[in-house]
């Protein structure tokens, strides 16, 4: 992996790049509160070797970003999306291919929408459709789904945090294929090294999502493909969110991959590797 910063204004965005420097350019957008590593090496390196030129990045408020401080809202949600413009604009791509993971997947849909001649194409993976009023979108969410965590108390030893991290990613695994453990335990050590949990970032992106106003008729106006991804055994979103934004857009596919939760594990990867080739040309 290549590294480097992107710019906008004050805030810095630390991306990461595979692939050939002629190839498609892909960016991958990630969830919640997660840093870019969650896209795990060998995925991208799949996709690399699929034709793709892949950038994965740390969101503000995540990993080697810019941080903020408090619990409410510092910026707003354009202003992620402007992050995602500058780390384009830092690899000089007038356009490319996006993915998203969950948050990421919601993310650029409203990229799409904002900067229409910057995106080629979408791939929303165990996301849900973009109304621009957060209270819609529990329609979709499993419950106790992510609430699962609501009640767990950690300390602020590395220890504490690091099973905090590790926890929150077995919520996202499918039953009868679950996350890697392997894998996530040297994830949550990557993550502290990188930068130690702010128990405020997540209220912080979240905050930024609210009050977000999409332009008038919503989703339905993204011309570009679209390809839904949802997983058979989600714990968190149901997969007609998946569905709904397939149904919704004016070019759009759903794709249901079995055994497949939240995130997703490495027998999948040929899969969601050939879809996404398939689908970004």
């Amino acid at each position: 992996m290549e590294s480097g910063v992107a710019r906008n204004g004050e805030v810095e965005i630390a991306y990461e790049m595979t692939g050939s420097r002629d190839a498609r350019p892909l960016l991958l957008s990630s969830g919640l509160d997660g840093q870019m590593i969650g896209w795990p090496d060998g995925f991208c390196a799949a996709l690399a070797d699929a034709g793709f030129r892949v950038v994965r990045y740390d969101h503000r408020d995540a990993g080697l970003s810019t941080h903020f401080t408090g619990r409410k809202r510092a910026y707003g949600l354009t202003d992620m999306i402007d992050d995602m413009m500058a780390v384009l604009d830092a690899l000089g791509w007038e356009s490319a291919h996006l993915a998203g993971l969950s948050m990421g997947g919601g993310l650029i849909q409203w990229a799409a929408l904002l900067h229409p001649e910057r995106v080629a194409t979408l791939t929303p993976i165990s996301a849900v459709p973009q109304y621009g009023n957060p209270a819609l979108l529990f329609r979709y969410i499993r419950f106790p789904g992510p609430f699962r965590m609501a009640f767990r108390r950690y300390g602020d030893s590395r220890e504490d945090k690091k099973r905090m991290l590790m926890d929150v990613a077995r919520i996202c695994g499918a039953r009868s294929l679950p996350l890697d453990e392997d894998w996530l335990e040297q994830v949550a050590e990557e993550c502290l090294r990188r930068r130690y949990p702010d128990p405020g970032s997540r209220a912080r992106q979240l905050a930024a999502g609210r009050g977000a106003h999409l332009p008038a008729g919503g989703i339905a106006g993204i011309t570009q493909p679209v390809l839904a991804i949802s997983g058979a055994e989600d714990p968190l979103v149901r997969p007609a969110g998946g569905r709904k934004i397939a149904a919704t857009v004016r070019n759009g596919r759903f794709v249901l991959v079995p055994r497949m939760g939240h995130m997703f594990t490495e027998p999948l990867w040929p899969q969601l590797v050939a879809e996404i080739s398939q689908h970004a040309v």
